[in-house]
């Protein structure tokens, strides 16, 4: 394991969790692919929170809020046809193609989320590691 890594995600937990921006940070900071961070948090018993896709992370699920994801009343037709061009060959949406998508479209990457939910595509392939 990859001790300096190790050590910084420790150094940026918040409330015992390291969330999904941090983790990403640390990744890029150390040139490490994310998924090597979500391992190494998974290895230390660190988990990951406050996806930025909204996802997972964000309170208990008792209190329904474990997903912030809220379906769009209407989709825009040009992000309909960027979330749909960028689905893999299983029909889904991975992690990395949602963040691709909200850079490309000047989006958040929450709204991609909320998009993809009104569409029925489902997302697959956290960078991280978190729900592949």
């Amino acid at each position: 394991m990859n001790e300096h890594l190790a050590a910084r995600i420790q150094s940026s937990l918040v409330n015992g969790y390291l969330p999904c921006l941090f983790a990403l940070a640390i990744a890029h900071e150390l040139g490490v692919p994310p998924l090597e961070v979500g391992r190494t948090a998974t290895a230390t018993s660190v988990r990951i929170s406050r996806c930025q896709l909204g996802l997972f992370g964000y309170g208990p699920k008792s209190e329904g809020k474990s997903k912030i994801v809220q379906a769009m009343p209407q989709v825009p037709d040009d992000l309909t046809a960027r979330l749909r061009a960028a689905l893999n060959p299983a029909g889904h949406l991975t992690c990395a193609a949602a963040f691709a998508v909200a850079q490309e479209a000047q989006r958040p990457r929450l709204e991609i989320a909320n998009a993809a939910q009104s569409l029925d595509i489902h997302i697959a392939q956290c960078q991280l590691g978190c729900f592949t």
